[in-house]
């Protein structure tokens, strides 16, 4: 390999520049002060998978009921997540993490039983995010400059063969189960695909550089999609694929996500150090909640009250409590944590460090840090497989 595409250059050059727009600006992290600790204790080509392996069957299909209430929340829609209890169309799969490693196309493999690397293979060009399929049946790497994706089964722990999607930088699911949604971020494009068939029923023009990250509705009616070179939060109708609104953030939005009874939306923010607080109704930024530099990624506690938020530039992370939208923890991590993942039992957050070259395996009752696992180099988008939940909405193992 000669070097990167140049649009790989372009998104080095962006990082850097954030990286010293950043460090000259001085943030303030706000914390509450907070008696609970952490968790509650309680590559080869081969041919696609056939549809009947991708469609879940009729019995196993998760009920789309809104979720009971959970923690007095009205309603919440990661009830599904906030128990140890796996679906039973997982039961029996071994729990492994899955890393992608952005430079040298490859996935590393780590037993959180170990903590080693236990198998290491070759994917596509640019792998990004690995996302588990709405059925929770495959695990998907998206190789975004081969605009493939590797299908993984995660009852083996090894590729099973490649798909032709564009531009796989963030994949998707509709609530719905109906519609894959691939992010196409250089081609600032939302393909949606029939996944059963990976055929292309629809695409939306993003009008703005940077398409990123997303969350649906609780009802999965619309989604709020970052534009990180942009600065702006786009609003999308799902039935219709359209665009209905556009909201000004300024900086640089990454990960987004929904509140767990629907209200409002966060919005990580690069640039500005911390969260927005969004209506998604009225397109309107009610608050901002400091976190710290490089505000970039979000993982919801296994109890569904907290909400992690990765700081890549501080080197820390903080813990934002749901019902209050303050600051309660911020956990000095080291690393540059980027994407997260929480263990089934919540009492491990699994982060991969962007330009470290690591994944750091973190206590979530006392912040500290308590493995540091070297792999590839600019590992970034891992999951934890299997997780609880009724179905995935995609990006790295997001679940309701």
């Amino acid at each position: 390999m000669t070097g990167p595409p140049s649009y790989a250059r372009r998104r080095l050059v962006a990082g850097l520049a954030l990286l010293l727009l950043a460090a000259t600006t001085t943030f303030v992290l706000r914390e509450a002060d907070d008696a609970e600790g952490g968790e509650a204790s309680a590559g080869v080509t081969s041919p696609s998978p056939s549809v009947s392996g991708e469609r879940p069957a009729p019995s196993s299909s998760p009920s789309l009921a809104p979720s009971a209430p959970a923690h007095g929340l009205q309603p919440n829609v990661y009830a599904a997540i906030a128990t140890h209890r796996l679906s039973p169309s997982v039961r029996g799969i071994r729990p492994l993490v899955y890393v992608p490693n952005n430079t040298p196309n490859t996935v590393d493999v780590i037993d959180p039983k170990t903590f080693k690397v236990i198998p290491h293979y070759d994917v596509g060009y640019g792998p990004q995010h690995i996302t588990p399929a709405w059925n929770l049946q495959r695990l998907y790497v998206g190789n975004t400059y081969s605009n493939t994706v590797t299908v993984i089964d995660p009852r083996t722990g090894r590729p099973t063969g490649t798909i032709h999607v564009f531009d796989t930088y963030n994949l998707y699911f509709t609530p719905d189960g109906t519609r894959a949604i691939d992010v196409a971020e250089r081609m600032n494009t939302l393909y949606f695909y029939d996944w059963h068939t990976w055929k292309v029923v629809g695409q939306i023009h993003i009008p703005w550089p940077g398409a990123d990250h997303l969350d649906f509705s609780a009802d999965g009616r619309f989604l709020l999609l970052s534009t990180e070179y942009a600065g702006r939060l786009v609003k999308i109708d799902v039935p219709s694929m359209k665009i209905t609104r556009a909201l000004d953030l300024g900086g640089s939005p990454v990960d987004v996500k929904v509140a767990p009874d629907g209200s409002v939306f966060f919005v990580a923010n690069q640039v500005r150090g911390g969260v927005s607080v969004v209506d998604p109704e009225r397109m309107k930024e009610l608050g901002f909640i400091p976190t710290g530099r490089g505000a970039h990624g979000f993982c919801v506690a296994r109890d569904a009250r907290r909400l992690y938020v990765s700081n890549r530039l501080a080197g820390t992370i903080s813990v934002i409590r749901f019902t209050t939208r303050t600051v309660v923890h911020t956990w000095n991590v080291g690393g540059s944590p980027d994407m997260m993942q929480v263990s089934p039992d919540g009492r491990e957050l699994w982060v991969s460090n962007r330009f470290d070259g690591t994944v750091s395996v973190i206590d979530t009752r006392s912040g500290k840090v308590l493995h540091v696992i070297r792999v590839g180099a600019s590992p970034h988008g891992l999951t934890y497989f299997p997780q609880p939940g009724r179905f995935s909405i995609g990006h790295n193992g997001v679940y309701r």
